[in-house]
């Protein structure tokens, strides 16, 4: 008995170092230098926040001096807040107590958002991150900028090729500094993802939702009229709008104006022209008094 106590005591810190070599956190928000940049776990406490003698130091008001705490155990790594003003999540549930990180949570400290990673396969899951980063928006975890670009530019061909209908909605919030201004960036941010969820849940699989920029949102309609995608946008509009919207108990009042343009693909017109179409309804529905379809 005594000899196999004696064998698990030594052969059981080997297998544990070996598993926590293989977790690491991953920048993904927000953008810049540090986006994407790795930060592998081993077999001893880190700690995130803004001052000196932080294991992963982040610059952002938004973050405390020491934030949070990420620390080892025999079944993986634990977080905890370290009574930050500001909270620490973990897919957008606030931390109360130490909760195990699992493998692609998402971990947000102020304004900052990471990945943790703790597959099978590190480097191939880490790769697969990048690459999402690549198209994908990090705050709200839609399509980007660029995916839009591309996306948007081969349904206009085939719509043109072939004549076939496209819509386009180009959907801004309405005063949106206002909340940045009274309640802070953490709420804003809160307030563009909830917003990408609750649209999100509106639109096609075949259709594609993307942030083109701050607030500024686009909903490319694939094989819809200018009929239908007026239907589509009211929904949406309406959908945002009845939408419950709190943040650290501060309800908040959100709508949407949205501008919307159509092509069946004659004539010819180009991605930019319908992108630019679309946003001149959107500024036409924001000076004709918000919360409207503009089309």
């Amino acid at each position: 008995m005594v000899d196999k106590v004696s064998e698990t005591q030594i052969t059981a810190p080997k297998k544990l170092c070996t598993a926590k070599r293989e977790a690491c956190l991953v920048h993904i928000y927000p953008t810049g230098p540090t986006m994407g940049c790795r930060y592998p776990l081993t077999d001893r406490p880190l700690v995130l926040g803004r001052g000196e003698d932080t294991d992963i130091r982040l610059g952002d008001n938004s973050v405390s001096r020491k934030h949070a705490l990420i620390e080892p155990n025999a079944d993986g790594y634990y977080v905890s807040d370290q009574q930050s003003t500001n909270g620490t999540f973990v897919n957008d549930k606030q931390l109360d107590g130490m909760l195990l990180l699992k493998d692609g949570d998402y971990l947000r400290v102020g304004n900052c958002l990471y990945r943790y990673l703790a597959g099978g396969n590190i480097e191939a899951e880490y790769h697969e991150e990048i690459y999402r980063l690549t198209i994908l928006d990090g705050l709200t975890q839609i399509h980007n900028k660029r995916y839009l670009d591309e996306f948007l530019g081969r349904e206009v061909i085939r719509s043109q090729r072939h004549h076939r209908p496209l819509s386009v909605l180009a959907l801004d919030i309405d005063k949106f500094k206002t909340i940045n201004d009274d309640l802070g960036h953490l709420c804003g941010d809160f307030v563009l993802r909830e917003l990408a969820d609750v649209i999100r849940g509106t639109t096609r699989q075949e259709d594609l939702f993307a942030r083109s920029g701050g607030e500024e949102f686009v909903v490319v309609l694939v094989e819809t009229t200018k009929d239908g995608a007026v239907l589509v946008a009211e929904r949406i509009r309406e959908a945002v709008a009845a939408h419950q919207y709190r943040f650290e108990n501060t309800p908040i009042n959100l709508t949407i104006s949205i501008g919307l343009a159509s092509t069946v693909g004659i004539p010819p017109i180009t991605a930019d022209e319908l992108r630019n179409e679309a946003d001149q309804k959107l500024y036409e529905a924001k000076r004709t008094g918000r919360n409207r379809v503009c089309s």
